[in-house]
C-alpha cells in the first residue's frame, strides 16, 4: 500500500473550488452578474493572499526585495502598480540560472506525491520554450475557466466535440480536453491533426457523430469546410457546427457555418482569461481569477483605459507557478468598468491585437506586423492568411508580407501591387508584398500547433 500519496480527489476540495470559481452554467446565472463592489472586494482579498504566497518563491522574493516592495502592505488594488512587472525574458534568465525549471515555480517534481502535478511548455512562438508547473488545483480551476469560455461560445453538456488541437508539450489541447470532459460533460473525440487524423477523417467523424464543434484554428476549420465540399457535404447543412474558434476571420466563419462567433483570450501560463458576450463589445475578464492591467510595451508604465498596450496579468488562483504582474506582451486595451447590455459589470478588454515585442522600426516608423497583415487582407483578392518577415537587404531593414489568394496566378502581380500601395498609403513606408496559393503559408504559421498562430519571423 502506498503511503503519503494524495490522489486528485484528496488534494483538491472540489466543493470549495466550485464555490470560489463557479463552472458554467451556474457562473453565468449568478457570478456573471456580480456588482462592482463585490467584484473588487473578492479581487483584493485574493490578491493579498496571492502576494503572500508569491513572496515565498525565490524569483519574486528577489525581485520584490530589490524594488523595495512589501507584499504585506497591499491595502487596495491600486497598490498592484508598485509591484515590479516581469517579462518572458526574465523567465528565460531564471531558467538559465536555475535549470531546468527556473526558480519562478512554487513547486518541484518532489511535490507530486503531495498533489498531482503536470508540466507544460510554452508554444515557443516568440522564443525558447519555458516550463510551467500546474498543480491539480491549477488544472481544475483552469479547466473551469476554459469551460466558461466554451459555454459562451455555444458548447453545451452532452455535445460531441472534436478536439483537433495538436497534442504535445503545449498546454492548449489538454486544457480544452479537461474543460470539455470534466466540467461540461461533453463527449470528446481527441482527433488532433496532421498524421494523427487526416482532414477527410475529421470531416467524416464530425458528420457521423453529429459533432457540434471542432476545436482548432479558424483557418483550419475553413479548410475542413473545403474538404467537406469535396466529399459532397454542405458545411452548413451536414456539419452541425454551433461553436466557432476564437481565432480567425469572424465574418467568413459565421457565413460558412451559419453560427455565431465569440472572441476570447487566454495563454499558456494562466489558461483562459476573458470571453466575449452576445453584445460583441469587448471581452469580459474573469475577475474572480485575474487582475488585468495594460502597460507600455517598452517602459512597463501603466496606461490609461482605452490605450493600446501590453497585457499585464496577475492571476488570483494558482498554486503551482505564480504569475504576478506578468507582462505577456500581448497587445490589447482596457475599458472602464460599466454595466454591459448583457447585465455583467465585469471589466472588458479588447480582443488580442498582436504582439508587443514584434514591433519593427522601419526607416524611422514603428510598424507592427499585425497591422501590416490586417491592412493586407483587406485588399480585394487577398484571402485571410498572411505572414510577415523582417529582412536585412542592401544594408537596410525591410519587411516582406506574404499573402494568399484564390484567384488565377496571372493576377498575383497586380494583387501584390495593390497590397503595397495600401500599405504605403496607410503606414507611410514601402513594404514589399508577395502572393502565393492558399495553404502555402501553413509551414510558416505552424497552423494547428499553437493557439496563437505564428505570423512573424525576424530574419535579420
Amino acid at each position: 500500500m502506498s503511503v503519503g500519496i494524495r490522489r486528485p480527489w484528496e488534494a483538491v476540495d472540489y466543493e470549495a473550488l466550485v464555490r470560489a470559481f463557479p463552472p458554467p452554467p451556474e457562473y453565468f446565472e449568478r457570478a456573471w452578474l456580480t456588482p462592482p463592489e463585490e467584484i473588487e472586494r473578492v479581487q483584493l482579498a485574493r490578491l493579498r493572499e496571492r502576494a503572500l504566497a508569491a513572496a515565498r518563491v525565490p524569483f519574486f522574493q528577489r525581485r520584490w526585495a530589490a524594488a523595495g516592495f512589501d507584499p504585506r502592505r497591499i491595502t487596495g488594488l491600486a497598490d498592484l502598480e508598485r509591484v515590479p512587472p516581469y517579462t518572458v525574458h526574465d523567465i528565460r534568465a531564471s531558467i538559465e540560472e536555475h535549470p531546468p525549471f527556473g526558480d519562478y515555480q512554487a513547486v518541484t517534481p518532489a511535490d507530486a506525491c503531495r498533489e498531482p502535478l503536470r508540466v507544460y511548455m510554452s508554444g515557443g512562438t516568440t522564443g525558447k520554450s519555458r516550463p510551467t508547473f500546474y498543480t491539480q488545483w491549477d488544472r481544475e480551476v483552469g479547466a473551469v475557466l476554459t469551460a466558461r469560455a466554451l459555454y459562451m461560445q455555444g458548447i453545451r453538456p452532452g455535445d460531441v466535440v472534436l478536439n483537433a488541437w495538436a497534442y504535445g508539450t503545449h498546454n492548449g489541447a489538454f486544457a480544452f480536453d479537461e474543460a470539455l470532459h470534466r466540467w461540461l460533460n461533453c463527449v470528446v473525440l481527441t482527433t488532433s491533426t496532421g498524421n494523427v487524423t487526416s482532414s477527410e477523417r475529421q470531416v467524416e467523424l464530425a458528420v457521423e457523430y453529429g459533432a457540434t464543434a471542432i476545436l482548432t484554428t479558424g483557418d483550419y476549420l475553413l479548410r475542413l469546410a473545403d474538404v467537406a465540399r469535396d466529399l459532397g457535404y454542405d458545411p452548413k447543412r451536414d456539419l452541425q457546427i454551433k461553436a466557432l474558434p476564437n481565432i480567425g476571420d469572424r465574418e467568413l466563419l459565421e457565413s460558412t457555418f451559419d453560427a455565431e462567433c465569440f472572441h476570447s483570450y487566454g495563454f499558456h501560463e494562466v489558461q483562459w482569461v476573458s470571453v466575449e458576450c452576445p453584445a460583441h463589445d469587448g471581452l469580459h475578464i474573469f475577475e474572480d481569477a485575474f487582475v488585468i492591467e495594460i502597460v507600455d510595451p517598452e517602459t512597463g508604465e501603466l496606461l490609461p483605459d482605452g490605450e493600446l498596450g501590453a497585457v499585464c496579468v496577475t492571476e488570483l488562483y494558482k498554486t503551482g507557478s505564480p504569475q504576478f504582474r506578468y507582462n505577456i506582451m500581448d497587445l490589447s486595451s482596457l475599458r472602464p468598468r460599466e454595466r454591459c447590455e448583457c447585465g455583467s459589470w465585469l471589466r472588458k478588454m479588447a480582443p488580442f491585437a498582436g504582439r508587443g515585442d514584434n514591433m519593427v522600426k522601419l526607416r524611422g516608423v514603428n510598424v507592427w506586423p499585425e497591422a501590416v497583415g490586417e491592412l493586407a487582407v483587406a485588399v480585394p483578392g487577398v484571402a485571410p492568411d498572411w505572414f510577415v518577415r523582417a529582412v536585412r537587404e542592401d544594408r537596410r531593414d525591410d519587411l516582406i508580407v506574404t499573402v494568399t489568394s484564390e484567384r488565377d496566378p496571372s493576377e498575383f502581380a497586380a494583387i501584390a501591387g495593390a497590397v503595397e500601395d495600401r500599405l504605403k498609403e496607410r503606414l507611410g513606408v514601402r513594404i514589399r508584398a508577395e502572393v502565393v496559393r492558399p495553404g502555402e503559408l501553413d509551414a510558416w504559421t505552424e497552423v494547428n500547433v499553437s493557439p496563437k498562430l505564428k505570423r512573424f519571423r525576424d530574419e535579420r
